[in-house]
């Protein structure tokens, strides 16, 4: 029996770090996670977790120390380390923005010529603007960044948004984006054989707790006459399930859905005549 274990590094607080626990969760892997823990071993399934700072991540996936990471996308380019981006994983996603003074007019990248902007991301801020032919003096700062211009450091900032209340609560308008972000699995660029196969079952169970996230199972009642017109409505996997009912003339018609799709489908299915229509949660979807 194998005793290879994949050393997957997590964010050790924060909300990413949330997410990823969770993530985990929902794909049945189960560890011990709490304040102060350094690592973990899985009881479930061959992998030991690290509790990380996010900006260590990447490096520590590059040398080897740790077989995976997830971090966010921004960190992962920010930081040029040399590791492969093996999933996308859909949560924490947020924006790389610059913001300037409320009170101030913006006509355009052109008034950034020249200006100082702060920000913790001067190779993704100096690859935009360079990109876009603007020369401004970059001041890298680890934190606080919103308060740079009330203190005189400098005019604008370029800074990670959510809600983009922080800007708000610090008099600041966003008014470029540069980089959108989400939660990515890294991992180091040459896994051995075992490892390559441990990372294949864990991506086999995070993209069907994913795929189920988007689609919902839908039962309703159809009267047989108008089944040919639900049923086209209601694809499924591979084709509905179709059951009589103790009526005569009707039936229950068992499908998946995307839910986008079903919302746009939803008045026309009713209109063919479905009623008593139930839409239900996935937990786990594979084909």
């Amino acid at each position: 029996m194998s005793t290879t274990l994949l050393r997957v590094a997590l964010q050790k607080s924060g909300r990413l770090s949330e997410d990823s626990y969770q993530l985990f969760k929902e794909c049945g892997i189960r560890f011990d996670y709490g304040t102060g823990k350094l690592k973990s071993v899985s009881s479930n399934f061959p992998a030991e977790f690290l509790f990380l700072r996010d900006d260590d991540i990447p490096g520590y996936v590059e040398d080897g120390v740790a077989d995976l990471g997830i971090v966010g996308e921004n960190v992962a380019v920010e930081t040029g380390r040399q590791v492969q981006t093996v999933h996308k994983l859909g949560f924490s996603k947020c924006r790389l923005s610059i913001a300037i003074p409320r009170g101030e007019v913006y006509n355009g990248l052109s008034d950034l010529e020249g200006k100082n902007i702060a920000t913790s991301y001067p190779r993704l801020l100096g690859d935009y603007l360079a990109g876009e032919g603007v020369k401004a003096h970059i001041h890298q700062i680890s934190g606080s960044v919103e308060i740079a211009p009330s203190i005189g450091l400098a005019e604008a900032v370029c800074d990670i948004v959510s809600s983009g209340s922080t800007l708000l609560s610090n008099g600041l308008k966003e008014v470029e984006t540069i980089f959108r972000s989400e939660a990515i699995m890294i991992a180091h660029t040459d896994l051995n054989a075992d490892k390559q196969t441990l990372l294949n079952k864990l991506l086999f169970r995070i993209k069907s707790v994913q795929t189920a996230k988007f689609n919902k199972y839908i039962v309703l009642n159809a009267p047989n006459n108008a089944l040919d017109k639900i049923t086209a409505l209601l694809p499924g996997m591979k084709s509905p399930t179709v059951m009589p009912l103790a009526i005569k003339g009707w039936s229950s018609v068992h499908s998946v859905l995307n839910e986008n799709e079903f919302w746009e489908n939803i008045e026309a299915i009713r209109a063919a005549g479905a009623e008593g229509i139930l839409v239900i949660p996935i937990e786990k979807m594979i084909y």
